[in-house]
This record gives C-alpha cells, structure tokens and sequence, in this order.
C-alpha cells in the first residue's frame, strides 16, 4: 500500500480509503469485544502506516456523534493469507485529535 513508507517509521496522517475501511471491517468484533460496544457507524476516516514484519496502521474510526476510536491493527501474513489483528484501541477521541502512535 504505501511503497515509500521507510521501515519501521509511521507515514504522514492520510484520508482512509475503500482499503482501509476494508480493514477496519475486518476487525469490527474485535473492536466491539474490546470495548463492549456495538456501533451503528463505523467509519475510517484518517490513517498512518508502518513497515514491520507486515503492516501496523492507526486508524481513526469514526463511531457517531463527535465520538472517535483510535485503532492499531497489525496486518500479519499467514501461510494462507492476511490476517489482521486489532492490537488497541483507545476510546474518546475526536475528529481535531492527532493521529500519534507513541499514545497507543
């Protein structure tokens, strides 16, 4: 996805795509276990990425009204394909808060 992002260094805060929302659909149940919520709108909206062994992205989700989520989620490979997996989630945000990834 981002093939100038440096190993091991986030990219700069982009607006989330069809593949990030893709991604952000594929951890939903992780998310609602986490925070014991079920959400009606669950929309990214912005974005950074780092190289590791795989893909780590923060995502800012938004979940209605002026309420944000911050989510970090893995993308590892498998032998038989991607996986993702949400590794935190910070509640409480909103849409004016940055995207840092030394916060979560």
């Amino acid at each position: 996805m981002d093939n100038l992002v440096k190993c091991g260094g986030w990219s700069e805060t982009k607006d989330a795509t069809k593949e990030i929302q893709s991604i952000c659909d594929e951890v939903k149940c992780q998310v609602k276990e986490k925070t014991n919520k079920k959400y009606g709108i669950y929309k990214a909206v912005k974005y950074r990425s780092q190289l590791v062994a795989g893909m780590n992205y923060l995502i800012k989700v938004h979940v209605g009204c002026d309420d944000y989520l911050h989510i970090r989620v893995l993308e590892g490979f498998r032998c038989d394909g991607i996986d993702y997996v949400l590794t935190c989630v910070e509640e409480c945000h909103h849409i004016c808060d940055p995207l840092i990834p030394s916060v979560i």
